[in-house]
């Protein structure tokens, strides 16, 4: 089953190829949130509309980053971070990992996890 957003500016599809343009040099503008997910991963399918519900409540202020780790070669992008399990979601501001974390959480722990990096 294919990820099931629409691509647009602030909810897009990278892959390993251009996430250093995409998300490291993008966060720099913005903070970008990278969910590391994949198909077969329950807590990803049940994370991912919370992250879609989140991205329009900051409207325009945060962009979302989905990396599909079952395609082959992404899998080093969860290599190069060092992700131990799905979903992962890590947060880029000026080109720097600033905060992660595992599993399917609320989206009142989501609006925290953010809010100190949109407000700067």
């Amino acid at each position: 089953m294919a990820d099931q957003h629409a691509s647009s500016p602030v909810i897009f599809d990278v892959s390993v190829e251009e996430f250093d343009t995409r998300v490291i040099e993008a966060s720099h503008e913005l903070p970008i949130i990278v969910d590391l997910w994949a198909d077969w991963c329950m807590p990803c399918l049940v994370i991912a509309p919370k992250l879609k519900q989140l991205i329009a409540e900051y409207d325009g202020q945060i962009r979302l980053a989905k990396v599909e780790v079952d395609d082959g070669h992404n899998m080093k992008l969860a290599g190069k971070y060092q992700v131990r399990g799905f979903p992962t979601v890590i947060l880029f501001r000026h080109g720097e990992e600033k905060a992660r974390f595992h599993g399917a959480k609320p989206l009142a722990f989501l609006r925290e996890f953010v809010q100190d990096y949109v407000e700067e």
